[in-house]
């Protein structure tokens, strides 16, 4: 039997071992949120929590897809396939070899306990407890999950094990989506500009036709039977303008939610040429908010201080969760 060679090459390997990554099998990798450790110490809890209801200290994050991605995102601070010349040429950015959704569920779960076994002393003693079964996925740690060929597999099996998935994608697989064998908890997809010409200056995608895909899937997005949310990172100077332009792909895709998010210089951001000036002040956040929501009819329900995060609903429609 032929040795199958590990996709992501050993100095990526090693860059996400040094950021404390766990990486499961081929193409898997799991995190601790800041909130997640956060919590299990008593010193606050992620806005998910806040806004969904969900628990940060039993949050897995995790990708089934952890450096393969179509987009060359300016303000993502994660390492990405397209930060890597011998992988950035392929058309569809992913590996022939991958692993099966139960394998990914199981070690993820190994790795996220081996992960916060550190944190026993100094815990919460029953957040530790509980942190050990996790029981929510958020598929969004890195990379575009949507890659993953068995993604509906995999958000099935997470949802046997009686997790709740929140699955994160930046909408240049449309195919998939709409094709999902089973739909998450809660789908995002990620506005990452209100135009075309933005959108190139700020995803720098490596498939020539990534703006028609994230029309596609808006328009999918707007007939899935699933709890829906357009993300919107903004960054000054790049992405933070044109609310009219905004309103017009999130009133195609009609989202239960939409959240809008200060971009934080980190990590590879900054390798991108991201700068602390590009970092919106939370203010600055709720004032765009507030003038998007005017523009597509929706309210502000909540908003995070510390993440720079603010939160608008539908006024009308079912939009009702745990925590609002």
């Amino acid at each position: 039997m032929q040795e199958i060679v590990h996709p992501i090459p050993e100095h990526v390997l090693r860059v996400l071992k040094r950021q404390h990554y766990a990486v499961v099998g081929l193409n898997t990798g799991v995190k601790l949120c800041d909130w997640l450790r956060k919590s299990l110490l008593d010193k606050g809890v992620c806005y998910k929590q806040d806004f969904y209801g969900i628990q940060s200290h039993r949050c897995l994050q995790m990708s089934p897809s952890v450096i393969w991605c179509t987009h060359r995102c300016i303000y993502c601070w994660r390492i990405q396939s397209g930060d890597e010349p011998e992988l950035r040429w392929k058309e569809y950015p992913f590996p022939e070899s991958y692993d099966e959704p139960g394998f990914i569920v199981e070690n993820a779960v190994k790795a996220q306990r081996q992960l916060i076994s550190g944190y026993k002393p100094f815990a919460n003693p029953r957040k530790y407890v509980e942190a050990l079964n996790p029981n929510q996925a958020a598929i969004s740690l890195s990379g575009e999950p949507t890659l993953y060929p068995l993604l509906g597999e995999l958000i099935s099996e997470f949802h046997k094990k009686h997790f709740t998935t929140f699955l994160v994608t930046n909408g240049t697989m449309p195919e998939r989506l709409e094709s999902l064998s089973e739909l998450p908890t809660q789908l995002y997809i990620t506005l990452p500009a209100p135009s075309r010409e933005v959108y190139l200056k700020t995803s720098r995608p490596i498939i020539r036709d990534g703006w028609e895909r994230i029309q596609r899937s808006l328009e999918i997005m707007s007939t899935l039977q699933t709890r829906t949310v357009i993300r919107m990172t903004l960054t000054k100077g790049l992405n933070f303008r044109d609310p009219e332009g905004y309103a017009k792909l999130i009133e195609k895709a009609n989202p239960m939610f939409v959240e809008l998010k200060a971009a934080m210089a980190l990590g590879y951001a900054r390798r991108r040429g991201m700068e602390d000036r590009g970092m919106l002040l939370h203010w600055e956040v709720r004032g765009f908010a507030e003038e998007l929501s005017k523009l597509i009819g929706y309210r502000v329900a909540g908003e995070k201080l510390p993440s720079r995060v603010v939160l608008l609903t539908r006024v009308k429609g079912d939009t009702k969760i745990p925590g609002l």
